[in-house]
This record gives C-alpha cells, sequence and structure tokens, in this order.
C-alpha cells in the first residue's frame, strides 16, 4: 500500500489550495480514503471521508463550507479542495485508507500572511 500526497504549501489567508493523494498497491476503487491533519503540538484529527463511490460520508465541522473531499478512481486519486483557508487551517495533510490502516507521508499546509 501506497499513498502519496501533493499539493501543500504557503498561502495567504484566504486562499485556495487543492491536495491530492495518489494511491497504489490495493483496490482503491472498493475503498473508502480520508484526509487528516495534525497542527504543531496537537493531535491528528479527520478532516473528511469519502466512500468508495466518491459520497462524502464526514467534513469537520472546522471545514464545513470551506474544503470538500472528491476522488477519481479512474486515476487511484483522491484531492480535498481547500477554500477560504484560515491560519488555524496550517497543518501537515495526511491521507488515509482505513481499510488497510496506511498513511502517507503528509504534505505540509501553511496558511500566513
Amino acid at each position: 500500500v501506497q499513498l502519496v500526497e501533493s499539493g501543500g504549501g504557503l498561502v495567504q489567508p484566504g486562499g485556495s489550495l487543492r491536495l491530492s493523494c495518489a494511491a497504489s498497491g490495493f483496490p482503491f476503487s472498493t475503498s473508502p480514503m480520508r484526509w487528516y491533519r495534525q497542527a504543531p503540538g496537537k493531535e491528528r484529527e479527520l478532516v473528511a471521508s469519502i466512500s468508495s463511490a466518491g459520497g462524502i460520508n464526514y467534513l469537520a465541522e472546522s471545514v464545513k463550507g470551506r474544503f470538500t473531499i472528491s476522488r477519481d478512481n479512474a486515476k487511484k486519486t483522491v484531492y480535498l479542495q481547500m477554500n477560504s483557508l484560515k491560519f488555524e487551517d496550517t497543518a501537515v495533510y495526511y491521507c488515509n485508507v482505513p481499510r488497510f490502516g496506511s498513511w502517507g507521508q503528509g504534505t505540509q499546509v501553511t496558511v500566513s500572511s
């Protein structure tokens, strides 16, 4: 199982980023996927979850209306579109496949003026 996140970076408040997680080594199209994040000094928290068919199962209250999760099963990729970014969104963002308990290496998102 391999998960490779990309798309992080430095962005100003109010800006947007789209994170990608490329998956391999497991049946992606039948696997629910999740995005987590971990801010400095805080525990890792679940941000969003998507079913194998693309239905959004969960969005954290703190990101509702700003973030959305989606997937492309043909490309074996899950996305996290982040709009209206805030300082408090600064964290390392991780892709996860709960079915196999596997994690990517994470991608840093820094929201700063």
